[in-house]
């Protein structure tokens, strides 16, 4: 029983290093230092919002009033703005990650 403990404890420990390599990135020429840091906060900063956007949306939705005189498009207005957040900051980042790599 010990045995088994032992081995479930050390495949779990082990996974997750197995599933994501270690990174090591390249500095973005002229943005060393805070500014490249703050700049890559602030883009995943703004995909989680993106994120939230869309996830607000859906519940929106799901809680609207569903009658014929229900303001029936703002939960799509959330949604929207946040796919475009979403496609902003995955481009963005997309693009830094190129230049310095």
């Amino acid at each position: 029983m010990n045995n088994a403990i032992t081995m479930a404890s050390d495949l779990i420990m082990a996974a997750p290093m197995d599933l994501i390599p270690p990174a090591k990135p390249k500095a973005i020429p002229g943005l060393e230092g805070t500014v490249s840091t703050i700049f890559g906060y602030g883009l995943w900063a703004l995909a989680l919002a993106g994120a939230g956007g869309v996830g607000y949306g859906v519940f929106k939705l799901a809680t609207s009033d569903k009658s014929r005189n229900g303001g029936g498009s703002e939960p799509f207005k959330w949604m929207g703005g946040g796919i475009i957040a979403i496609l902003l900051s995955s481009t963005l980042i997309a693009v830094l990650n190129g230049i310095a790599g």
